[in-house]
């Protein structure tokens, strides 16, 4: 059974189309990848099918804990339930996705605590635990996160999303800006933490070999709308749309 089913979402500024007629559906366990270059409408389904920004018209349905609820109709103190317990967003920028007065730990800290976590000693072992899963020194744990690299940012947004254990994980530019060897490292400790607690993922990139590492499916996206779809290594390997082949041979920049 799904975990997320899209139909026909739509998201319009004034007469600017953001995304249109976009549907798909997600499986638990299953990262599913969607590409284009700048433009291309893939942030606009992201946050919509995330619950961050409001469709035109169309319909997100998820499969929570306590059964299917339609995100377009649910009360807002259960929108924030699901957002707050079930789901995680990482943000391109890390500094949109962390309080960055606050240590490294209570950034880990603060979710647990949303999530009725009240025993500091218990909190602050979780966040040692986390911190050194995604490669952070717990030494660091009192430091505030201005104080991080941009690779060591983004890293420590991942523990603070995964670590209440969420069914769906949304990324937007996760690897954006950084240098590729630290790419590298991030991507294979996000695989690693993905695969092992079994999270549901949608990935919004411009980078092909980050879509190819992670996704099991891909959505190609252009202005707006889905011009391909499918398996990701038939959809790059083989690619049908004269757009996806044009992106696969690197003649378009993102």
């Amino acid at each position: 059974m799904p975990l997320l089913r899209v139909q026909g979402v739509e998201k319009s500024f004034g007469r600017v189309v953001g995304c249109r007629d976009i549907s798909l559906s997600l499986m638990p366990g299953e990262i599913l990848g969607i590409v284009g270059e700048s433009g291309s409408g893939k942030t606009t389904v992201l946050k919509c099918v995330s619950g961050r920004m409001k469709p035109t018209s169309g319909s997100v349905h998820f499969m929570s804990r306590l059964g299917w609820r339609d995100m377009g109709t649910v009360s807002h103190s259960e929108a924030r339930r699901i957002m707050r317990n079930e789901m995680g967003f990482v943000h391109q920028n890390p500094r949109d996705g962390l309080r960055m007065r606050i240590s490294a730990g209570g950034n880990i800290g603060e979710r647990l605590l949303e999530n009725g976590a009240r025993h500091y000693a218990n909190i602050r072992a979780k966040a040692i635990e986390w911190l050194e899963r995604v490669e952070i020194d717990p030494a660091r744990i009192d430091d505030p996160p201005s104080t991080f690299s941009g690779g060591m940012q983004q890293r420590l947004q991942i523990a603070r999303n995964l670590v209440t254990h969420p069914r769906l994980l949304f990324m937007d530019e996760p690897t954006s800006g950084l240098d590729v060897s630290v790419q590298a490292r991030l991507l294979d400790i996000l695989r690693g933490l993905v695969r092992r607690l079994g999270i549901s993922m949608i990935i919004v990139t411009h980078d092909l070999a980050v879509a190819r590492l992670l996704a099991h499916r891909l959505l190609v996206m252009k202005l707006g709308g889905v011009v391909e779809s499918g398996l990701t290594d038939q959809v790059l390997d083989d690619p049908q749309h004269p757009y996806t082949q044009l992106l696969v041979s690197s003649v378009l920049q993102p």
